[in-house]
């Protein structure tokens, strides 16, 4: 495995330190000529930090399954709106650019969000074919687009469902000025890839009504799209096994566990 840290400099950034991409690439010398898919993930934490948990982990389950992996230790709060974008974009184009040097195939690199990180994985998924995304970042639209995009118990609505916090580390002064126009239920197009997404019934930090408008969206607009809603679980769970439960023993559901089969499948054949 070839295991990084790349620093991701954006042309739309300014006056910022870099955000962090750790590469989880698997050294395969027996095929040169096979391409791999491959998934950046991004970690929640409420847009104030993010996660371990969600971070690793899941990382080393995409490569045990034949998928190269990137972790996005995007910015966060003090940064503000559309920085984080602009970290993501930068790490597509950056994959997209040493694709035939890491055996990646630059038509299957998927994005994965969890919570916030979701908010953000799902913001790219909307937004990569706009004009001013690619403008400001002085590349095309081509090299930042999404093939697919895997969402954990997404952030998603601004609006009665919201998980407020998360909006309001988001966009700090610009909250009431910018919270619809990223209330991503809204902003589901016909340029949006497809989505797996997944949640629980019980989740009382982001609740499952998030992904369920989603879902709606993306069902009026005809994108294909693959949802599990769970019956039990709380918040963050992210691999819901023992390796990622917290100390208190919470995080364990593994009930929940199969979601990342389910979506390394999705991966595999969308």
């Amino acid at each position: 495995m070839l295991y990084e840290c790349v620093d991701i400099i954006s042309d739309g950034e300014e006056n910022t330190t870099p955000a962090k991409l750790f590469t989880y690439l698997i050294s395969d010398t027996t095929d040169q000529k096979r391409l791999r898919p491959a998934v950046i993930i991004c970690p929640g934490g409420g847009y104030c930090f993010t996660s371990d948990r969600e971070a690793e982990p899941v990382a080393l389950q995409m490569i045990a399954n034949g998928i190269s992996a990137f972790v996005l230790r995007y910015h966060v709060a003090p940064a503000k709106y559309p920085t984080a974008l602009f970290d993501l974009c930068e790490s597509i184009k950056y994959i997209r650019e040493h694709a035939k040097e890491w055996s990646i195939d630059p038509n299957k690199i998927f994005t994965i969000g969890f919570s916030a990180g979701g908010h953000l994985a799902c913001c790219h998924a909307l937004f990569w074919a706009h004009d001013w995304l690619s403008e400001k970042l002085k590349t095309t639209k081509e090299m930042i687009r999404p093939n697919g995009c895997i969402l954990s118990y997404p952030v998603i609505t601004s609006g009665e469902y919201a998980h407020k916090d998360s909006f309001i580390q988001l966009l700090g002064n610009q909250y009431e000025e910018l919270k619809d126009d990223l209330s991503l239920e809204k902003r589901v197009n016909d340029q949006t890839p497809p989505m797996f997404l997944w949640h629980t019934y019980t989740d009382s930090t982001v609740p499952v009504e998030n992904s369920l408008l989603l879902v709606m969206a993306l069902r009026k607009h005809s994108i294909p799209t693959e949802f599990h809603m769970y019956p039990v679980g709380e918040h963050g769970l992210t691999l819901a096994t023992k390796e990622t439960m917290l100390a208190d023993g919470t995080g364990y559901q593994p009930e929940c566990a199969g979601w990342i089969d389910l979506a390394i499948a999705w991966l595999k054949r969308t």
